[in-house]
């Protein structure tokens, strides 16, 4: 009689996220997602008995065991966070949409999810070239074993890095470089990360008050024309934000500014 075949847990908790990355084949995010679940899991299935960090070297350099690399991988997502705010163009676009809704005069509206997950999904469209990039030079080659970590960190990083060296000013480079006692170099790739990530975070942030600063005008002379014409008459009571409020609501969707706010924004990448 043919005896049932059931695959061990390794083997489906392995190939489900797998099987689920498979079914939408365009979707690159996915199979990133479903690459680190099945690295999570394999971890999990040899937690017992290799806790004892191993590494061999090869010919190609350093090469740990899985639940090394599954611990490393780990490791690296607990910085996710803060690369995704100082190493992408998110910064820039939450900065300048906050200050839209100031410059507004509105409190809470758009709330802050709605500006964060706005700011999140223009950042996927900005940095979507690079993060292609990311995919195609590092981590592909990582999971088809034709490259070690070491090697796919050091690949992964020079589509960053020149992200981030092309939105940084050169004067903002020099600070970093001199404090740190670091000789100018005319190529990128000698430039370490230490460097670029604070020289482009500050030129993000002054490029974010500028924008800010562009948008702020219209809606000042609003409140000054507003103020003036209720001084004049006599209105002292009379709030002048409460009375611009509806008058900056109406210009902006008149001037679609949006669609303006939105545009410069996504080509201030270049």
């Amino acid at each position: 009689m043919p005896r049932n075949r059931t695959e061990s847990p390794r083997a489906t908790c392995i190939a489900a996220p797998l099987r689920r990355a498979a079914v939408h084949p365009a979707s690159r995010l996915a199979r990133v997602l479903a690459g680190l679940a099945a690295l999570a899991c394999a971890g999990a299935a040899h937690a017992q008995g290799l806790l004892t960090l191993q590494a061999a070297s090869g010919p190609s350099g350093t090469t740990y065991s899985v639940p090394v690399e599954t611990m490393l991988i780990f490791a690296a997502l607990s910085f996710l966070p803060a690369m995704l705010l100082l190493m992408t163009s998110f910064t820039r676009i939450v900065i300048v949409l906050s200050l839209v809704r100031q410059a507004l005069g509105l409190q809470s509206s758009p709330p802050n999810q709605v500006i964060v997950g706005m700011a999140l999904f223009l950042t996927f469209f900005v940095m979507g070239p690079t993060f292609d990039r990311l995919y195609e030079e590092a981590y592909k080659p990582y999971s088809e074993q034709r490259m070690n970590l070491e090697q796919a960190l050091a690949r992964g990083s020079m589509p960053l890095r020149e992200f981030m060296l092309q939105q940084t000013r050169e004067s903002d480079v020099a600070l970093f470089a001199r404090i740190a006692r670091f000789e100018p170099a005319s190529e990128s790739e000698a430039l370490p990360m230490r460097i670029v990530i604070p020289a482009f975070v500050i030129s993000e942030l002054k490029t974010a008050f500028q924008i800010g600063f562009m948008v702020f005008v219209p809606f000042l002379l609003v409140d000054l024309i507003v103020a003036s014409v209720l001084m004049s008459m006599g209105m002292m009571m009379l709030s002048p934000v409460l009375v611009a409020l509806p008058f900056k609501l109406i210009l902006f969707v008149l001037a679609d500014g949006w669609n303006l706010l939105i545009g410069s924004l996504v080509t201030s990448f270049g």
